[in-house]
C-alpha cells in the first residue's frame, strides 16, 4: 500500500485532483472564495490598467510589491472572461513545478509519501489556498528553501523574487543570510534581483510608488482574523456595541473598533520587528556554537514565518498558506538526516489549515456584524495553533543551543552534512 501511495503517478493524481476540486469550489462555492481574483485583481489589471487609467504600483500607490503585477497580468492572457480560470491554471502550474521538486527530493531521501502532506494541507485549507497572490509566492518560496543549502545564490534569487511579489518571504532571505556561511553570495543574489526590479520599475516611471507597499501597510487597522485581535472578537461577540466589526473601504477588509484596538494595531509591527530580531539572534548563536545550517534553518524559517502571522495586525486566512514552505522544508531536511523531526509542526500545520477552512470562506459572514460565538471559538483555536507552532519552533532553536555539538572525527575530517540538492560539480 505504501509503495502504491508513494508512486509518482499516485502523488500527481492526488495533486491534480485537489487542485481541480479547490478550483471548482473557488468558482462555485458560497462565500466568494476567489473574490479577490475575480474582482480586485481583475479590476486593477483589466478595468484600470488596460483601460488606460494607470498602473497600480507605478502610476499610483499600491499595497503589494511591484512584481505582484506579473501573475495578475498573466491571468488576463486569455481575456477578461477567463481571468479567474486562467489564474487557477497559473497557480496550478507554479505549484506543479514546486511539487516536482518535492517529489524528487522526498523519493531521493527515502520519504516518498512526503508529497502527500502538501496535497493534504491544500485540501484542508480549501480554495483560499489558490485564490490570493500568496498562492504564487508559496511554491516559489518553497523551491527557494529546498535548493538554498546546496545553491545559496539560486535559493536567494527565488526567495527575493517571492518577496517582491509579497513581502513575507523577506524573512526567509534574512534567515538565509544568518544561517549560511556564504553570506556574500546571499547578499549579492538578493541585491541583484532587487536592483533589477527597481531599475525596471523606475524606467517605467514609478518613482517612489515602487516602495508604496510599505507605507500602505502602516496605516491599516486590526483585522478580525489576526491573532492579536482575538480578545476584541470575543468582546464583539459577547458584548455587542462595546467592540465592533466594520468594513474598511480603502483596504477592502474587515477590521475592529473598540477600546485599545488602535494601540494594539500600533504596537503589532514593533513587536514583529523585535520578535524577528530575537529569533535571528537565536539562530546566529546556535550557528556560533557549532550547529550546521541544515539544523538551524528549518526551525528558524518556521519561527520567522509564524512570527509574521502571530505579530501581524492583518492576519488574513490565506496567511496559513505560508506554513507549507518551512514545514515542507523541515520535513525534507529531516528525511535527508539534516535536522530534527518535523512531525509535530506538520500535524499542527494540518490542523491550522483545517480550522481555517471551517470559518473561511463558507461561514465567514458569521464573523461579521455580531460575531457568532461558535465561529469565534474556532477562530480562537486556530490562532492558538499559530502560537503553538511558534512555541515549538522557538523551543527547537533553544534545544539546539543546549544539546552538545557532535565531535569532529579523529581523522580531522568534517562531519558529513546532507544536502537537499547536489552541488554543481
Amino acid at each position: 500500500m505504501k509503495a502504491v501511495a508513494g508512486h509518482p503517478i499516485a502523488l500527481w493524481a492526488g495533486f491534480v485532483l485537489v487542485h481541480l476540486v479547490l478550483g471548482l469550489l473557488g468558482l462555485y462555492a458560497p462565500g466568494q472564495p476567489l473574490g479577490d481574483v475575480s474582482s480586485v485583481y481583475k479590476f486593477w489589471i483589466v478595468d484600470y490598467a488596460f483601460s488606460g487609467r494607470g498602473w497600480v504600483g507605478i502610476d499610483t500607490v499600491w499595497v503589494y510589491p511591484i512584481l505582484a503585477l506579473v501573475p495578475m497580468v498573466a491571468a488576463a492572457a486569455f481575456g477578461p472572461e477567463l481571468y479567474t480560470s486562467t489564474w487557477l491554471t497559473l497557480v496550478m502550474a507554479v505549484d506543479a513545478i514546486a511539487f516536482a521538486v518535492v517529489v524528487h527530493l522526498s523519493r531521493r531521501h527515502g520519504a516518498p509519501l512526503l508529497g502527500w502532506w502538501w496535497v493534504g494541507f491544500l485540501a484542508l485549507l480549501g480554495p483560499v489556498a489558490l485564490g490570493r497572490i500568496d498562492a504564487i509566492t508559496v511554491p516559489i518560496g518553497m523551491m527557494g528553501l529546498l535548493v538554498l543549502l546546496a545553491r545559496p545564490a539560486l535559493g536567494t534569487v527565488l526567495l527575493t523574487v517571492a518577496a517582491w511579489i509579497k513581502v513575507w518571504p523577506a524573512a526567509l532571505v534574512a534567515a538565509a543570510f544568518v544561517a549560511l556561511r556564504d553570506r556574500v553570495r546571499v547578499v549579492i543574489a538578493g541585491a541583484a534581483v532587487s536592483l533589477a526590479v527597481l531599475i525596471v520599475a523606475l524606467a517605467l516611471r514609478s518613482g517612489a510608488n515602487v516602495f508604496s507597499f510599505i507605507s500602505q501597510q502602516t496605516g491599516r487597522g486590526l483585522q478580525i482574523e489576526a491573532v492579536i485581535a482575538t480578545p476584541w472578537m470575543w468582546d464583539a461577540a459577547l458584548a455587542p456595541g462595546h467592540s465592533s466589526v466594520y468594513y474598511d473601504t480603502s483596504i477592502l477588509t474587515f477590521q475592529l473598533r473598540g477600546d485599545g484596538v488602535a494601540q494594539a494595531a500600533a504596537i503589532a509591527t514593533p513587536l514583529l520587528g523585535l520578535a524577528a530580531a530575537v529569533l535571528l539572534g537565536l539562530g546566529l548563536l546556535a550557528l556560533r556554537r557549532g550547529r550546521t545550517a541544515g539544523e538551524v534553518l528549518p526551525p528558524l524559517t518556521l519561527a520567522l514565518t509564524v512570527a509574521m502571522i502571530v505579530f501581524n495586525k492583518v492576519g488574513s486566512p490565506q496567511f496559513a498558506t505560508w506554513l507549507a514552505v518551512p514545514i515542507v522544508f523541515g520535513l525534507v531536511t529531516a528525511a535527508a538526516g539534516g535536522g530534527r523531526s518535523f512531525r509535530m509542526p506538520a500535524l499542527l500545520g494540518l490542523a491550522t489549515a483545517g480550522l481555517t477552512q471551517v470559518f473561511y470562506p463558507y461561514l465567514y459572514h458569521e464573523l461579521l456584524g455580531v460575531p457568532d460565538v461558535a465561529l469565534v471559538a474556532v477562530l480562537t483555536a486556530r490562532n492558538l495553533l499559530y502560537v503553538a507552532l511558534l512555541a515549538w519552533a522557538v523551543l527547537a532553536l533553544v534545544e539546539l543551543l543546549r544539546r552538545p555539538v557532535p565531535t569532529v572525527p579523529d581523522d580531522g575530517e568534517e562531519l558529513e552534512r546532507p544536502t537537499l540538492v547536489d552541488r554543481p560539480s
